[in-house]
């Protein structure tokens, strides 16, 4: 089966079919339920059956178009250099995509979470996504039993059954910020998950059906080591990345004006280019706050009647030096 690449996007030409469970065993749990009980458990055992076990397992046909990646991510070579040769490995032998599972360690504000969710976008697989930092339940990932008032399955379970690809990427953001609650380890499902053995048949807590987890990948962001235990840093490449410096803060600023300038009409009565005063200031500042003093700044100088931006349309915390990097 072919996909059409994109410019952004590896070349996406091959996809071969893979099963996540079986029907059988669905349907062995589900004759098992007592009528009119455990209905979401009904629910979720007659959803699976109906969309089928088989999902799409994709890997490049070609080596990915990275090079806008490069330069919208200056501070992420070295994770896209090993990310590369991964993909390097598959893209011309008949093996599935692998990407070893990795931690991207460093300051709040330097990125992480933004490389995290263009690597998704790059590997077109589609992506789950788990905020550790606002976790009120310690079994997001693995689901709680059903026997539990409001329980679910995990966001793993969930994004195999409910998603189209075998192989989508997993994002787990802050893992340092998890908490435990109660007699739940919120990270004790990733001792299985990030071996690729034991992820074979990883077991929801809710369905209780094994599902092929196998071919997730997985990127954790963190802000502090020593927060992770030690079998997690085992099982995962750890990539301390820094925040970007003067020049390379920059180009981002840049690259964000151009892309306002670009996403509108009204982006054509400016220049291509902003004064190197106001790009100076820009450069001060962390790129989620970047946009929006853009923003501002455009909307400034259009009530004022000019087609330019001027240090004065900048909001006044565009003088104060924060942290340098991409959006967390």
């Amino acid at each position: 089966m072919t996909a059409a690449a994109t410019p952004s996007s590896p070349a996406l030409g091959i996809a071969q079919m893979r099963s996540v469970y079986r029907c059988a065993d669905v349907e062995k749990r589900l004759s098992r339920l007592p009528a009119q009980e455990h209905e979401p458990l009904r629910h979720t055992y007659e959803r699976m059956l109906e969309r089928g076990p088989e999902r799409f397992q994709v890997k490049p046909s070609g080596l990915p178009a990275m090079d806008r990646l490069y330069e919208d991510l200056p501070n992420f070579h070295a994770v896209l250099d090993d990310l590369k040769r991964q993909l390097a490995l598959t893209h011309d032998s008949g093996d599935a995509l692998e990407i070893t599972p990795m931690l991207l360690l460093g300051p709040p504000g330097i990125g992480k979470t933004h490389f995290a969710r263009e690597v998704a976008a790059l590997l077109g697989t589609g992506m789950g996504f788990v905020a550790m930092s606002s976790l009120t339940a310690g079994w997001v990932l693995s689901g709680a039993s059903s026997q539990w008032k409001g329980a679910r399955p995990g966001r793993v379970f969930e994004t195999l059954v409910d998603g189209s690809y075998a192989n989508p990427v997993m994002v787990v953001d802050e893992i340092d910020k998890a908490r435990a609650e109660h007699a739940y380890d919120p990270l004790g499902a990733l001792y299985s998950l990030l071996e690729h053995d034991t992820a074979t048949d990883f077991t929801d807590e809710f369905a209780e059906v094994p599902i092929d987890a196998s071919q997730v990948i997985w990127i954790a962001t963190a802000n502090d080591q020593r927060a992770i235990p030690e079998p997690i840093l085992n099982r995962v490449n750890v990539y301390e990345v820094s925040a970007p410096d003067r020049e390379q803060a920059r180009t981002i600023a840049l690259r964000l004006y151009g892309q306002l300038r670009a996403g509108h009409r009204w982006g054509e009565r400016f220049p291509e280019q902003p004064s190197e005063a106001v790009l100076e200031r820009l450069a001060e500042l962390a790129p989620r706050e970047m946009r929006r003093a853009w923003t501002t700044a455009f909307g400034n100088a259009r009530l004022d009647g000019r087609d330019a931006i001027e240090e004065r349309d900048l909001p006044a915390a565009a003088g104060k030096r924060g942290p340098i990097g991409f959006v967390q």
